[in-house]
């Protein structure tokens, strides 16, 4: 959760004048982090209750309309306000759990709660009630994570096997503290510990300590916490047999790049998908956030690949690696709860801080639309690429679940083009697979597979595709839209692809198009580009086109329209309720069962 709200502030200015914000509960010092923190060690298990703030349901979730031209139908988004990073996330029996950072009082960043939502297919969300509020008007609750303490190591929840302990940021003006909170619900409604903070920053700067992730290392049979000193460029790495006492055991400093500040840390061990002779089975994967002073501008995320041992994090290499090649994918997080030998599973914020307070998806007042959604979630492994090594490949994990119908269909295009007219689909959204096949060396790469998104009122388009000649390029452009017009809102984007002389002799590129956000995947998910977009008038046309290829390959392309999970649980006039039967009472919260 970023610290740097002075920037959004002044682009807020630039882009809308008079539309400004009051970000002063949640401003922070800038001055570079101390020595490691000190663990607050408690042996009470009393408790203590929220603070609810004044105009926010405690309740019952916020209501929404889902029914907007911008607003997506396959993409997580909030009812109202404004959302920013995935928090919290955890599968427990069949039910993927989604936190996010949330401001219900407004539609730009500021009074930071934790918003839920839950899913069976990852597509299909749920609103539940907020989370955690803060306990104060001058606190603010930042990024962190959840765990399932099914062996109760905390000592809170007996026999329980479904108790969910929420690990979180208190961000005040002067401190940073880690802080947990108990659930004995399953995850829907929590209170919070009596004797927080669980772990405070010590050294020189206290407001430069955030975004804690936290998941169970088996071989030390103890919980591991990693969580950013941001302007410092480390990573602390602690642990704890209990989630309540944590100790410090290394920092992870200065590696990759650096923008301005670290945040949002996260490590997850992924399966290597084929690894060579003498590699292991797995690597672990530590994922570092930057905003500002990203390469495309403003926020994005990194990966550093490597061996963990429960304690030291080394990384393999010095490469940088980034997860998203376009510019709307940001502080990416894994669900806790997926089996190691499994593809993880991730959600990352599909926005970027340079402009996401002032996106036209909604107005100056709270209820007049929403801002930011979530990508997809995507499934992940390692892969060895040529010249690139251990990759981490993602694609969007059960897309073909939702497929409505079949718009288009053609096994051997050819040099041709197909036109789809997608205007009567009711989600307006679609996936679409274009493949080139048959490709036998650097001597068949020839010609381009592109596709373009079209208004058939306005003539606005987003385009992109595949240039095969020389160093194969993988491209999108969203720079022909008309409804949002920002200096920082880059408009292009592109991948250097190489071909694998041992591979299947196929490029391969599909992707998952949403009202107002696009993501794009290159051979199965070997690179990836996150890229919101706004015209004036909706996109109902699409156009794949292949042209100069060789006669040797073959071409075919496929496009779906994709069911309007969101419409779905609308009423007639668009809007969404949510789980409105929730029980919040915290005595009776322990015993009931609650629904998806």
């Amino acid at each position: 959760m970023p610290s740097y709200f002075s920037l959004l502030g002044t682009l807020a200015s630039l882009a809308s004048p008079g539309f400004s914000q009051d970000v002063s509960s949640l401003a922070s010092a800038s001055s570079s982090a101390g020595s490691s923190p000190s663990a607050s060690s408690s042996t009470s298990v009393s408790l203590s209750t929220t603070f609810s703030q004044a105009n926010v349901p405690t309740g019952t979730p916020l209501p929404g309309n889902y029914g907007g031209e911008y607003r997506p139908q396959v993409h997580f988004s909030p009812p109202q306000g404004f959302l920013n990073d995935p928090n919290g996330m955890f599968v427990l029996d069949g039910i993927y759990h989604l936190y996010y950072q949330y401001n219900p009082t407004a539609n730009i960043a500021g009074e930071q709660h934790w918003g839920h939502a839950t899913s069976k297919d990852l597509f299909t969300w749920t609103n539940q009630q907020i989370a955690l509020f803060p306990g104060s008007e001058d606190e603010g609750i930042f990024s962190g994570s959840a765990v399932v303490d099914n062996n109760n190591t905390s000592g809170m929840f007996g026999n329980q096997k479904n108790g969910v302990v929420a690990i979180y940021t208190v961000n005040t003006l002067q401190r940073q503290t880690q802080d947990i909170a108990f659930s004995y619900d399953g995850g829907y409604t929590f209170e919070k510990y009596e004797n927080n903070p669980v772990l405070e920053p010590g050294g020189t700067n206290p407001t430069q300590f955030r975004d804690p992730k936290v998941f169970w290392y088996e071989p030390t049979n103890s919980w591991v916490m990693v969580a950013a000193y941001p302007v410092d460029f480390e990573i602390g790495i602690f642990s704890s047999p209990n989630l309540i006492d944590w100790t410090p055991t290394s920092n992870v400093s200065r590696i990759g790049l650096s923008g301005l500040q670290y945040e949002c840390p996260n490590m997850v061990e992924i399966r290597i998908d084929n690894a060579t002779d003498g590699q292991p089975e797995s690597r672990w994967a530590m994922i570092i956030s930057i905003n500002p002073g990203a390469p495309l501008g403003g926020s994005i995320t990194q990966y550093l690949l490597g061996d963990f041992n429960g304690t030291h994090f080394v990384p393999d290499d010095a490469l940088t690696r980034l997860t998203d090649f376009g510019k709307d994918n940001y502080a990416g997080q894994f669900f806790y709860g997926i089996p190691a030998d499994q593809d993880q599973i991730s959600i990352a914020w599909a926005s970027n801080w340079q402009y996401s307070g002032v996106v036209p998806t909604a107005g100056e007042e709270l209820g007049d639309g929403f801002r930011s959604a979530m990508s997809v979630a995507r499934g992940h492994y390692l892969k060895n690429l040529p010249r690139q090594g251990l990759t981490m490949v993602q694609y969007p994990i059960g897309i073909k679940s939702i497929i409505e119908s079949e718009l288009a269909s053609n096994g051997s295009l050819g040099n041709g083009s197909v036109l789809i007219d997608y205007s009567q689909v009711e989600s307006g959204a679609l996936y679409f697979e274009a493949n080139i096949t048959g490709l036998s060396g650097s001597d068949s790469l020839d010609g381009t597979l592109n596709f373009t998104l079209l208004s058939s009122v306005s003539g606005e388009s987003v385009s992109g595709g595949m240039i095969l000649p020389g160093d194969s390029v993988v491209w999108l452009d969203r720079g022909k839209t008309n409804g949002f017009d920002h200096p920082l809102f880059t408009d292009k984007f592109s991948y250097g692809a190489l071909y694998d002389p041992n591979g299947d002799g196929a490029f391969r590129l599909s992707g998952i198009v949403d009202r107002s956000i696009i993501e794009l995947f290159f051979n199965g998910g070997e690179a990836a580009a996150t890229s919101l977009f706004f015209p004036t008038s909706p996109l109902d046309t699409m156009i794949l086109r292949t042209a100069g290829l060789n006669e040797t390959v073959t071409a075919s392309v496929a496009v779906w329209s994709l069911k309007a999970t969101w419409l779905n649980q609308a009423d007639w006039n668009g809007t969404v309720l949510g789980n409105v039967t929730t029980n919040t009472n915290s005595t009776a919260s322990r015993r009931s069962t609650k629904l998806f």
